[in-house]
C-alpha cells in the first residue's frame, strides 16, 4: 500500500479551491499503543505555524470513555462511514477508510471525497478501502499500522473498541452508534487530529450552505415530512425513519418538521419504526419521501389499495429516491456531502413542498 501523507490547509471545504500547504510527515506509527487507547513515546511532525499548534496531547471523550492522543497522528484509519470525508474537509487524508457499498462510485468511494483528496495533492486510489459488511475487520485495520483510529459515526461496539484500542488510540462516537449529528462529528474529528479551528470553519461554511438553501426554497419552512422505505416482497408495513436518524435531521435543518405521527413513533435509540399499511391514511405528512432503489416504485405505491392512501401520495407531494448517489450524503452528512445533497436532492423535496402547498395540505 502506498502511504498517504497528511496534508494540512486553510479550510475551504465547500469550494475546495483553497491553496493547500503541505507538511512533513512520518510514514508509520509515531509511538506504541496501550490498551487504554493512549500512545507512548511518540513525536509529532507538526511544523510551527502549520494549523493549530499546541493541540497535543488532547483527550477526546466518547461513548466508551476517554482517549488521549499524545502527538500529532500521521496514519489515521477511519471506521465510521464518513469520518474520512470529515478529515478531508479539514485538510487531512487517512491511510484507510471503509468501502462505500451503497451510493458509492466504482472505487467504493464518493466523487466529492475523491475530488477533495485530489485537491489535497493525493491520489484517492492510494487510500486502502476495506469492507465492513460483516463488521469492523480488525486484522485488516491492524495491517495498516495506524496511529489513530476514528469512528465518530460508526456502529463500533464495546468489543470493537477494546480490540481496536490495542492497535492504536481509538475514538468512538459521542453517544449513540450511527447517530452522531454532523456538527458533533466535525468537532470530534477536528479535536482528534488537532484541527479544532478548521473544524469550526467547516461548521460555519456548512451552516451557510443550509441558510442559502433555506433562502432559495422558502416553501420548505414549516412543511411536514416523513421519510419511508418499503420491502418489495412485503407491502404490509411502511418503514419510517425516526427523528434520531440523520436523514430527517438534514431536512429539519432546512426548516422542515417531522410529521406528528413520526414524532409519536420515534424513540431514543430506534432509527425507524413500522406503520401498518392499513393505517397508511394516518401518515399525516405534507411531503412523503421514500427509497425506490430496492425495486419498489411510485407507480406500485399508487396502485396499491392501502399504500395509495398515504395523503402525500394522493396529493402528489412525494419524492421517490431511486438514485443512491443523490441521497447517500444525507444518511451521514459531512461538510463535503451536504452541498452535493442540497444541489441534487433538495430541489425535488422543494418541488414536492410546493405541490403540497398548492393542494392545501398545510
Amino acid at each position: 500500500m502506498t502511504d498517504i501523507v497528511r496534508r494540512t490547509a486553510p479550510l475551504t471545504a465547500l469550494a475546495l479551491t483553497a491553496t493547500l500547504a503541505l507538511t512533513a510527515c512520518s510514514t508509520g506509527p509515531t509511538g506504541s499503543s496501550t490498551t487504554d487507547g493512549s500512545t507512548q513515546g511518540g513525536s509529532s511532525s507538526q511544523e510551527a505555524g502549520d494549523g493549530d499548534t499546541g493541540s497535543f496531547p488532547t483527550t477526546v471523550e466518547h461513548a466508551f470513555g476517554e482517549t488521549t492522543i499524545e502527538t500529532d497522528p500521521q496514519r489515521v484509519v477511519t471506521v465510521g462511514w464518513t469520518d474520512h470525508e470529515v478529515m478531508a474537509a479539514l485538510g487531512e487524508v487517512p491511510v484507510g477508510a471503509v468501502k462505500i457499498n451503497w451510493g458509492g462510485n466504482e472505487a467504493g468511494s464518493t466523487d466529492w471525497f475523491d475530488e477533495a483528496v485530489t485537491e489535497l495533492g493525493q491520489d484517492p486510489a492510494d487510500i486502502t478501502r476495506y469492507d465492513d459488511s460483516d463488521g469492523i475487520p480488525v486484522d485488516e485495520i491492524a495491517a495498516m499500522e495506524p496511529d489513530l483510529i476514528i469512528g465518530s459515526n460508526s456502529g463500533m461496539s464495546q468489543e470493537d473498541y477494546d480490540r481496536l484500542s490495542k492497535i492504536a488510540p481509538t475514538v468512538a462516537y459521542p453517544e449513540t452508534a450511527w447517530a452522531t449529528p454532523w456538527r458533533e462529528s466535525v468537532e470530534l474529528v477536528g479535536q482528534a487530529i488537532g484541527r479544532p479551528e478548521q473544524a469550526q470553519e467547516a461548521i460555519a461554511e456548512t451552516e451557510a450552505e443550509f441558510e442559502a438553501a433555506k433562502e432559495e426554497y422558502p416553501q420548505l419552512e414549516g412543511t411536514s415530512f416523513a421519510w419511508g422505505w418499503f420491502s418489495p416482497t412485503d407491502t404490509s408495513t411502511i418503514g419510517l425513519y425516526n427523528t434520531i436518524d440523520l436523514r430527517p435531521q438534514f431536512l429539519t435543518e432546512l426548516g422542515m418538521v417531522n410529521a406528528p405521527l413520526v414524532e409519536e413513533m420515534s424513540g431514543s435509540e430506534n432509527f425507524s419504526a413500522n406503520l401498518s399499511a392499513e393505517q397508511a391514511d394516518t401518515l399525516d405528512a405534507d411531503v412523503f419521501i421514500f427509497y425506490t432503489d430496492g425495486g419498489f416504485t411510485a407507480d406500485m405505491l399508487l396502485e396499491d389499495p392501502l399504500l395509495s392512501q398515504i395523503p402525500a401520495m394522493a396529493s402528489g407531494a412525494y419524492v421517490e429516491s431511486g438514485t443512491p448517489q443523490d441521497v447517500v450524503g444525507m444518511s451521514s452528512p459531512t461538510p463535503l456531502s451536504i452541498p452535493v445533497a442540497i444541489d441534487r436532492f433538495i430541489p425535488q423535496v422543494a418541488e414536492a413542498a410546493a405541490v403540497a402547498a398548492e393542494a392545501g395540505a398545510r
